[in-house]
Order: C-alpha cells, then structure tokens, then sequence
C-alpha cells in the first residue's frame, strides 16, 4: 500500500499568511500587548516561529505611533547591516518618500573605523545620526551598533524617531538592549539575546504595513 503524499492545506499566498497569522492569535493566547502593538508581535513570530522571542518584545508607549509618524513623513529608516536593509519592504517605505540605508560598507567609515581601532558599526552609527534625524534605526545585529546609538541620544546628538534595537548574539546583546529599555525615547526592543536581521526586518515591515493602511 503506496503511503498518501502530503497535502498541503492551501496554495494560495493570501490564504497561507492569513491563517498563519489565525494560529499564531490561537496559539499564543492571552498576551500583555496592546491592539496596536500585535500586529508587529505576529510578525516577529511568523517570521521566526518562535513564540519565546515574540513574548520578548517591549514596547516604548509612544513605539508604534512614532514609527508610523517617521514612516508617513518619509523620514529615512537606517539598518545596521546589508541583510537589514534587503529584507525591509522599500517600495511601502518609497511610497512615503522615504528609502532604507545602511553604512556599514561606506568606504569612509571603512576608513574611519580602522584608524580609531574602532568597529563600522559604532562609526556608521555616528554618520548615520547626522544624515538621518528623525528616522527609524533598525539594528538586528551589531550590539555596538546600539550602544553606540544609545549613547549618542543621551549625548543629545542623536535624535531618531523609533529605534528599533533587537541584535541577536552573545557578547552584549541582552545588555544592549536592556540599556536601550532604559531610554526615554520611542524603542521597540526585546529582553535576551534572540533576535536578528529578520526580527528587525519584521518590525519594520509590519510599521511599514499599518503606515500605509493609514494612509
């Protein structure tokens, strides 16, 4: 007796995001969250199948309101890394104006970077604070990154409209972004050292998807 192939349930794109995200609502239960901040926790969880790190996330009250208000401004969203930046949805993001750029490669911080003894990362941060006000930084993978961005909104020369801090690892992760949690300023992070680019390219996203859903 020849064993039955699997089927799958539908085909159909739509359908398959749809109940997804309908098991996604089913599976996780009772949450802490705010209507307007699940849609970018089902995001998170579709886009990892992890429901621990989508428990994880916090949220600055003012989170969501800011990143639709950067988005809908055409404010430019930065990323930490190239994965970032290829991941994020750019037409949504073009639509408004804005475009998604990373700096980590630029050959002056390249430059930079190697004659302070220093990594890109903090040093794309300190050129991207000068180019990008206003925007959102979306940092999915370089702790230093975040430091740094920390410390130049506390310094008073950084002044982003959401960061976005969830870098994945072991060497500062968690502690990055328990000091990003301490910040009084629009922040959507998570506690742990999960995360990554396409934690951060969720985030994004789903920011992205209600901007033009207000529009």
């Amino acid at each position: 007796m020849t064993p039955r192939e699997f089927q799958p349930v539908t085909t159909r794109p739509e359908e398959i995001e749809q109940l997804s995200f309908r098991m996604i609502t089913e599976e996780l239960g009772e949450h802490p969250f705010t209507d307007e901040q699940f849609p970018v926790v089902q995001r998170v969880i579709h886009s990892s199948a992890d429901f621990e790190l989508g428990q994880s996330l916090l949220f600055h009250p003012d989170a969501i309101r800011s990143g639709i208000e950067a988005i809908l401004a055409g404010k430019p969203v930065v990323a930490d890394v190239q994965m970032v930046q290829v991941g994020i949805s750019k037409p949504r993001i073009e639509r408004f104006g804005g475009d998604v750029r990373v700096y980590i490669s630029d050959p002056d911080v390249a430059a930079e970077a190697k004659r302070l003894g220093t990594t890109r990362a903090i040093v794309s941060m300190r050129k991207a604070v000068r180019e990008a006000e206003g925007g959102i930084f979306a940092i999915g993978n370089a702790p230093t990154a975040l430091l740094e961005l920390i410390r130049l909104v506390r310094t008073g020369e950084a002044k982003p409209g959401l960061i976005v801090g969830v870098p994945v690892g072991f060497v500062s992760a968690a502690e990055s972004k328990e000091e990003l949690a301490k910040l009084d300023v629009p922040f959507i992070t998570n506690r742990g050292r999960k995360g990554g680019s396409p934690t951060a390219v969720a985030i994004v996203n789903a920011l992205s998807l209600m901007a033009e859903r207000q529009k």
